[in-house]
């Protein structure tokens, strides 16, 4: 299976999650099973049923997460030399060159992204068109609500 990359910071919120699901929440709806399943009858017990269904979800959740960060190359920014050029987990400066609006977005794993953060996934067709250019390049995307010009003012990395 090929590696997925992710930020350092993104693989320690998943393990921080993967803690908190194993230590507080699996535990806490175990004992919340043992408490409907006190109250008799199963078939008609709907504290049960919603305690198994948040069960599922919780455990499904668990194991999407390992498998996540088992098939995670994590990508220390501030571990590479800085060259100038977008690399995954660079911040980069734009201007809109057709609004003159300033934004900045730092590119990061799929499941990290949070446009609104600024947190903008690797494969994004924005990420994509910036990835191996550097300051002072304008570079043409081509998105879903049509194409888009942007110069890149700065690239920062860490």
């Amino acid at each position: 299976m090929t590696k997925v990359p992710i930020t350092v910071n993104g693989a320690k919120k998943l393990r921080d999650e993967l803690q908190r699901l194993k230590k507080e929440d699996r535990p806490r709806i175990v004992a919340a099973i043992a408490v409907a399943r006190a109250h008799g009858d199963l078939r008609e017990n709907a504290e049960y049923h919603a305690a198994k269904e948040e069960q599922g979800f919780i455990e499904a959740r668990i194991k999407q997460i390992d498998g996540e960060l088992s098939n995670a190359e994590i990508i220390d920014i501030t571990a590479l030399s800085e060259t100038g050029k977008v690399v995954f987990g660079a911040t980069v400066e734009l201007i809109d060159e057709d609004s003159g609006k300033q934004v900045a977005y730092r590119i990061v794993g799929a499941d990290e992204a949070d446009i609104g953060s600024g947190l903008l996934s690797f494969s994004s067709p924005i990420a994509r068109a910036l990835i191996g250019r550097e300051e002072g390049d304008v570079v043409e995307v081509i998105t879903p609500g049509g194409d888009r010009s942007y110069e890149i003012v700065e690239v920062r990395y860490g």
